[in-house]
């Protein structure tokens, strides 16, 4: 007779059984130059994700739980940072980042509809959509085509007695200037959203990026640094920003209390909020306009494991990259994505942009490479101003446009990337810069 600490026991062995017949990457497995797929991305794990996974199901906690609370805090520790908040997304990072910069309980810094936030057109759109959808005034500046990231000569002119915060990601893993942006922001008495959802790991003068701002947000979507298939987090050491985030990422509630504890503060039927009769139940009290972006336990069981091997996903990043860039930077017909100056980007791709006036055509050049079996990816959004999203937006009005963005119309028309993952094979980074030198020639 089996007591359920054994049946868990013979369970989480017979999904190790499982991971090895059926997911456990084979040693002998050739790559094939031309057949074999070279995906600009991949999750990559082992049997320690999938038992987590499985030992939290079995709990069946299926919300915020002791996974959640364990990879928050370690999460937090390898930041060097005080909080981190688990989240079902990179994009509702974003969204919860910047929405917690609008409580009312900033007092004057509060951000307000109508005030304005620097940030970049060569985005990702859930960088920028949060502003938007607020009802704020996004101003784009030009970006450089040296590190692919903003031009920090732009910022004055840029700046507005609307100007609150800049919010802006670092380009595929090589961080912004944050010495110049960040004093900028101190001079200015302005908020700073480091988008780190594509540079996880990545140093700057030595700092870890996401944690020189007021907030940091990550995404764990399967492409990125680490995954737990949907996800993010956000992170700040401001313990005010700690409360509000807290507040909205869990509905606006006022209550702090965990996920099935009660009166924590002692007081739940004795307080006085707003017009509420005196005595509410402080539980279903409410501060703010918030939201539900809670991941669940089983996402966060993943984390835990990838968390424990995020320093070797990062390691093998950067080696992939040293390699294509050792390659090719010799090359006449491309510019490569030079790293910040005092940084140690923990590269999530590597970018290469036709030079002006090239012969070359970037779709063209994008369309050989899928024909090779190798994966491409634009830049995101190229301009995003260019898109659909923007045609019932007014200039000047909803959004504001600082010089005219040559470097990222560059971007649009012409760079691409390719993938760098820490599972990429020798033969295929050797297949890419074959293939790319042999295009050029």
């Amino acid at each position: 007779m089996f007591n359920k600490n054994q049946l868990k026991e013979n369970v989480l062995q017979e999904v190790s059984k499982y991971y090895n017949l059926v997911h456990k990457p084979k040693k002998n497995k050739k790559f094939i130059p031309g057949e074999t797929r070279v995906n600009y991305a991949g999750r990559v794990f082992d049997e320690k994700e999938m038992l987590n996974l499985v030992d939290s199901s079995l709990d069946f906690w299926l919300t915020y739980g002791e996974y959640s609370k364990d990879f928050e805090k370690k999460l937090a520790k390898y930041l060097n940072i005080r909080w981190s908040f688990l989240v079902n997304s990179g994009s509702s990072a974003n969204l919860l980042a910047f929405y917690s910069l609008t409580s009312p309980l900033l007092n004057e810094r509060q951000i307000k509809r109508g005030d304005e936030v620097i940030t970049v057109a060569a985005a990702f759109p859930t960088t920028v959509a949060p502003i938007v959808q607020y009802g704020a005034v996004p101003v784009f500046v030009d970006v450089e085509l040296n590190n692919f990231n903003i031009d920090i000569n732009e910022l004055e002119k840029a700046l507005s007695f609307k100007t609150k915060a800049i919010m802006i990601a670092h380009t595929l893993g090589n961080p912004f200037n944050l010495k110049e942006v960040k004093e900028f922001c101190d001079k200015h008495k302005l908020w700073l959203v480091e988008d780190n959802c594509d540079a996880l790991g990545s140093k700057y003068k030595g700092k870890f990026t996401g944690t020189w701002g007021d907030l940091g947000t990550s995404s764990f979507y399967p492409p990125h640094h680490m995954t737990m298939g949907e996800g993010g987090a956000v992170y700040t050491d401001n313990p005010l920003l700690k409360k509000i985030i807290l507040s909205m990422r869990d509905w606006g509630r006022d209550c702090w209390c965990e996920s099935g504890v009660d009166n924590t503060c002692g007081s739940r039927f004795s307080k006085s909020f707003g017009n509420l009769p005196k005595g509410y139940d402080h539980k279903y009290v409410y501060s703010h306009f918030g939201f539900n972006l809670k991941a669940s336990d089983m996402q966060a069981a993943i984390g835990v494991a990838q968390l424990d091997k995020l320093n070797l996903f990062i390691e093998k990043r950067k080696e992939n990259y040293n390699k294509l860039f050792s390659a090719l930077s010799k090359l006449d017909q491309i510019i490569l994505m030079h790293k910040q100056i005092d940084s140690e980007p923990s590269w999530f791709g590597f970018l290469m942009t036709l030079k002006e006036n090239s012969e070359y055509q970037r779709n063209e050049f994008a369309k050989y490479l899928e024909n090779n079996n190798i994966q491409t990816r634009n830049l995101f959004a190229g301009n995003i101003l260019n898109h659909p999203l923007f045609d019932s937006l007014a200039e000047n009005k909803d959004y504001r446009v600082i010089g005219d963005l040559d470097n990222t119309n560059r971007i649009m028309s012409d760079s691409l990337w390719i993938g760098l993952y820490p599972e990429m094979k020798e033969e295929a980074i050797e297949y890419m810069i074959l293939k790319i030198k042999k295009y050029f020639e």
